[in-house]
């Protein structure tokens, strides 16, 4: 077989090798003015492709400090308007045992009531609180308007009850702002867990002081009814109208039955009675306007005063639980604040390992790339010295 070598061939090799040396040093010039081992995804194409799919965890992060920045936003907001609500409500007790004392004039009461009426109105507008985006923050999801406005005389909620729930880290996630219905509406009556209150039709000067579980095991959750009869007598009954117990009353004993008891102050009259049974809810506009209420009305004979008192108890019974749960509402937003530092505290790790793993197959080494730019500088000049000696040959010159 025979094989022939051409001077075009010779030239075209040489012109190709050069050409390809001039590529490689122009890729390794490219990685070293960029920094980046990877110019284009044919570099490494395994690389590339992990490369992108951190880029995106990287971006997710972001978005998850976003998140993050937009529920603390509003979870410092709620703090703060829970804060003046109870501090409006510490307001309104110290008001009620003002108003409480039974020496207590009309004018003053008036006075009263006019201050309370102004409470009402703050409470309003700080349930109506924003964030500052025009989201409201008592609303739940349906925070796009204003939760709660007066409607025949009472305030109505038109939120929802959802928590909506962010993640501000990989499967972390936090609680926003709590609806209104949970901090505004479903306060408990009483203490807490049992109500009383004495019978609208009473005639006497009896006052319902205090009541209280003595023995959960021995309480049922029932309805008791405590009735006086003639001569300080009284008998409690059940909802069925049994009757639990019977004595004879004596002004500040304690009555006790069925695992609670009751403490009565004055003279309650022959068919005077109270009630006792589970808390009840009421809102927290209810319970003032129910004061503004009781204040603008004024007893003229001692049964109308004692009323008025009961009113007063009652009222600040159901004070100091309003206070209890905006404590409580203050401490949920207080951990889910805290839960947020936390995920900062995630976020920040993960963007550091991610931030490494990149620069491990991105990150061009130095040294290594400059050693192999001087090489390749090298074998190209060498590659274009022997292609101008190869243009200076010629067979005519061999045969001369």
């Amino acid at each position: 077989m025979n094989y022939r070598i051409s001077t075009g061939m010779m030239y075209q090799q040489s012109i190709t090798t050069m050409l390809a040396k001039q590529a490689k040093l122009a890729h390794t010039q490219q990685q070293l003015a960029s920094g980046q081992r990877l110019v284009t995804a044919k570099d490494d194409p395994v690389a590339a492709g992990t490369a992108v799919g951190l880029d995106r965890a990287v971006a997710e992060l972001e978005r998850f400090g976003m998140n993050a920045s937009a529920v603390q936003n509003r979870l410092g907001l709620q703090e703060n308007a829970l804060t003046q609500v109870g501090d409006a409500m510490a307001r309104v007790n110290e008001l009620v045992i003002q108003a409480n004392n039974a020496a207590m004039g009309e004018d003053s009461r008036k006075a009263i009531s006019t201050e309370l009426k102004a409470i009402y109105a703050g409470l309003l507008d700080l349930a109506n609180s924003t964030d500052g985006a025009g989201r409201y923050l008592f609303g739940g999801t349906s925070d796009g308007s204003a939760p709660f406005a007066i409607a025949g005389g009472s305030v109505i909620y038109s939120g929802d009850q959802t928590q909506r729930q962010v993640e501000v880290a990989p499967d972390m996630f936090v609680a926003d702002t709590l609806p209104g219905s949970e901090v505004f509406l479903r306060l408990r009556t009483g203490d807490g867990r049992i109500d009383g209150q004495p019978a609208a039709g009473n005639t006497g000067t009896g006052l319902l002081m205090g009541f209280g579980v003595t023995d959960s095991t021995a309480w049922d959750g029932g309805t008791y009814t405590l009735s006086f009869g003639a001569g300080d007598t009284y008998q409690v009954t059940d909802a069925g109208g049994t009757v639990v117990t019977t004595g004879t009353y004596a002004k500040g004993e304690s009555i006790a039955f069925a695992g609670v008891q009751m403490r009565i102050e004055g003279q309650p009259a022959n068919g005077d009675s109270f009630t006792l049974g589970q808390a009840g809810s009421r809102d927290i506009f209810a319970t003032v306007q129910g004061l503004i209420t009781t204040l603008d009305t004024n007893p003229t004979t001692d049964a109308q005063r004692a009323a008025m008192q009961n009113d007063l108890q009652a009222a600040m019974r159901d004070v100091a639980t309003a206070q209890s749960k905006m404590i409580d509402a203050r401490a949920s937003g207080g951990a889910q604040l805290s839960a947020i530092d936390d995920a900062a505290a995630l976020r920040e790790a993960n963007n550091v390992t991610l931030q490494g793993t990149l620069s491990t197959l991105r990150d061009l080494d130095w040294a290594e790339a400059i050693g192999r730019y001087q090489m390749e500088n090298t074998a190209l000049q060498a590659a274009q010295t022997v292609f101008m000696q190869m243009q200076s040959l010629s067979l005519f010159k061999l045969m001369g």
